[in-house]
């Protein structure tokens, strides 16, 4: 045994041995604040695996960079310092995440007021008992050095051995990027979320991930003036859409609900499978409200995402601009950007509060950050609900029953009128493994394909979801005071794949085109208001741009005091051109522009040899489509709202927001208004109304099915 000790002690006394030792010991820090401090969402045993070896490469690269230096001082001095700063990077990290749930970004170190909020004296409050563990090594290396156990090393380290040291973490680091790239394509490219590169990378690739963000955002920004504004409300102008006076203030002062339909398309309403000769409604209940005088139900929406999906979905119906060409604007301008945002525009006309209620890790798509600059009070994530595990839930978050159950507590407690969005998850890619239990039960679809084969289960079980909702909301009163809109943020069945659903769809795969996959983009879009009696389907062709001045001319806001490129689609001069995100992609009633080839819309028929009036045509509505690309991408990647005086909104201001006492900060206001307090809960006398919520299983739905072999060809399916 001492023979083993005296021979590690001899290796850590050689260069390349205290480079290793230094490198241990940061791997040993990580793996702790990976396990104690961070929530990375790692599951299963690739992702333990990538987080197991993502701190090895770059701290070896970095430490290693000290092997080149010949003078023993200095390459001592040099190789601690790489070190310290690394350590220093990793315990600021895990202290701002335990106030912030996020990682520390170079905007962040920019803002020296938010680094000064998460890692200043109120960083003392932070501290935990076990942090010492963070700094156990130093006193135990010095006490090594002094007692001379480890000695310096006067012999230079070998130039060629130290290249060979580069090269490995180098090697390693391409190695770990590619293992990476399997586990979520596109990771850099798409920036789902800070925590995906920490949990797939490390810290220190982090930090580079995130300079070259802030990089290219800033390189945008600083492009901009005051004068590109011109044009930009130019445009607004003349492109306004005047609100139907029939409609416009109806919904004025109702509490906002949105209900977000995570990856559902509109082919689903009225859509019964069938399977062995029996049909079965697939959305029973979203079809109920589809038909009702209460609803204003639009038939042509389609969704305009690209890389961002649902964020882009988010970015539209809260800011009324587009997502970006490239990646996600939440992720890459969303924290430093200024917004003139849906729940900014209603605190400034008459509205309480405004909370956001999502299943998942508030990181995710930088909802925790980009929510603060839209001017949202509260942000009740993952932290917030039951704790996630096999039976509730699946890697997207928690299941949308219990997620919605979970929210009363902190719906009724909003101070009226409120403006809400619940994200809803379990119809999410890849379908059926969300569910489990007695919430089995709905059939699987016949294809070759088990991805679409369960998105109808998934979706049915989102349906039974929003009825228990809906049925809570009339319960506890809020309904009749409420305005819902429900949207579809994106398509859940993806181009590559529709082939294989065409015949579900009585379509022939082998003649399914591009215009059939333009059609499948359409989502719902369905705007509920209780006692009205005004609703219908609407043939109106729209997008997901246009979701939000419709939304405030029903709420009597004038949608032409912002910085917006949508149209009301309740308006009678909605011009009805859908651009999709890439160029030259569109659809209005009369014509469809996509992958390259155009069609009548209509009846599907290819446009191969267009006569002059209709090459007139389509150029005109390619123009307008790209200009209101263009007009957005100006806006957002230009910062241009920083520039605009058009209104007396002013900006927000992010450090007025937190999201991690959200419910103490709820009850605080509750008291303090005491009898003046507009929550539910005060109005029912302090009593709660979880309880109202109820949430059958599809086996409680549906007793008289016998689901036992449907139940196990889910099983099967989701493993």
């Amino acid at each position: 045994m001492k023979k083993i000790t005296n021979s590690i002690l001899n290796f850590m006394s050689t260069r390349l041995g205290f480079v290793l030792t230094l490198l241990l010991l940061y791997w040993f820090k990580t793996m702790w604040a990976y396990s104690v401090d961070f929530n990375l969402d790692i599951q299963g045993p690739y992702q333990i695996f990538l987080a197991v070896i993502n701190p090895l490469p770059i701290s070896l690269l970095f430490i290693g960079l000290a092997l080149y230096i010949k003078r023993t001082k200095l390459f001592y001095s040099l190789a601690f310092g790489i070190y310290l700063l690394l350590f220093i990077w990793l315990i600021s990290n895990s202290i701002y995440y335990r106030e912030f749930t996020d990682f520390v970004t170079v905007n962040t170190m920019l803002a020296s007021s938010k680094v000064s909020a998460g890692l200043g004296a109120a960083a003392l409050e932070l501290f935990r008992p076990w942090d010492v563990i963070y700094i156990l090594d130093f006193p135990i290396l010095a006490f090594f050095f002094f007692k001379k156990w480890i000695r310096m090393d006067n012999r230079p380290f070998n130039k060629r051995a130290s290249f060979a040291v580069t090269s490995l973490s180098a090697m390693l680091f391409s190695a770990n990027l590619f293992l990476a790239e399997i586990d979520r394509p596109e990771l850099l490219t798409r920036g789902f979320s800070n925590y995906y590169v920490v949990r797939a990378l490390g810290l220190p690739a982090f930090l580079g991930y995130s300079a070259n963000q802030t990089y290219a955002a800033n390189k945008e920004r600083s492009k901009a003036s005051e004068a590109d504004l011109k044009p930009v409300e130019e445009y607004i102008q003349q492109h306004y859409a005047k609100p139907n006076p029939e409609y416009f203030g109806m919904a004025k002062g109702r509490n906002v609900i949105y209900i977000h339909l995570e990856s559902f398309q509109q082919f689903l309403i009225d859509y019964k499978l069938k399977v062995d000769d029996k049909e079965y409604e697939v959305t029973p209940f979203l079809n109920s409200l589809y038909h009702s005088k209460e609803t204003f139900a639009f038939s042509n929406v389609f969704n305009q995402v690209k890389a961002g999906k649902t964020s882009d979905a988010e970015t539209m119906i809260e800011t009324g601009l587009f997502g970006l060409n490239q990646g996600s604007f939440m992720v890459n301008y969303g924290g430093t950007n200024t917004q003139q945002a849906a729940p900014f525009i209603l605190s400034k006309n008459g509205y309480n509060s405004s909370a956001v209620f999502h299943g998942n890790a508030g990181s995710f798509w930088n909802r925790n950050t980009a929510y603060k600059q839209w001017g949202y009070n509260y942000f009740f994530d993952a932290s917030y609900f039951t704790k996630q595990n096999s039976s509730n839930s699946f890697q997207y978050g928690l299941n949308d029953k219990y997620m919605l159950k979970d929210s009363i507590k902190y719906l009724e407690r909003l101070q009226q009128p409120f403006y809400t969005k619940f994200i809803t998850v379990s119809n999410h890619y890849p379908y059926t493994t969300s569910l489990s239990g007695d919430d089995l039960g709905f059939p699987l679809a016949k294809t070759q394909d088990e991805t679409i084969n369960g998105y109808f289960a998934t979706a049915n079980y989102l349906d039974s979801s929003i009825k228990a909702f809906f049925d809570y909301l009339k319960e506890s009163g809020l309904y009749k005071n409420s305005i819902i809109v429900l949207y579809g943020d994106h398509y859940g069945i993806s181009n590559s794949r529709n082939p294989a659903l065409a015949p579900l769809l009585g379509k022939n795969s082998e003649t399914w085109s591009s215009y059939d996959n333009a059609m499948l983009q359409r989502v719902p879009y369905m705007v509920v208001i209780p006692g009205m009696d005004k609703g219908g389907i609407i043939d109106t062709y729209g997008g997901e741009i246009d979701m939000l001045p419709t939304l405030e001319h029903l709420l009597g806001i004038e949608s032409n005091k912002f910085l917006q490129v949508g149209q009301d689609m309740l308006s009678p001069e909605h011009d009805q051109i859908v651009a999709f995100r890439s160029a030259n992609y569109f659809v209005t009633p009369e014509y469809t522009s996509y992958s390259g080839r155009t069609y009548y819309t209509k009846t599907g028929e290819e446009i191969t040899n267009p006569d002059e009036k209709t090459k007139e045509e389509l150029d005109k509505i390619r123009e307008a489509a790209n200009l209101q690309l263009k007009i957005s991408d100006s806006i957002q990647t230009g910062d241009l709202l920083r520039f605009f005086k058009g209104n007396d909104l002013g900006k927000v201001n992010p450090d007025d927001y937190s999201y991690t006492n959200s419910f103490k900060a709820l009850k605080k206001i509750e008291k303090e208004k005491g009898d003046k307090s507009t929550s539910l809960y005060n109005q029912r006398g302090n009593q709660s109304t979880v309880d109202l919520f109820k949430a059958p299983t599809y086996k409680e739905l549906h007793p008289e099915d016998d689901s036992s072999s449907s139940t196990e060809t889910s099983s099967s399916s989701s493993k």
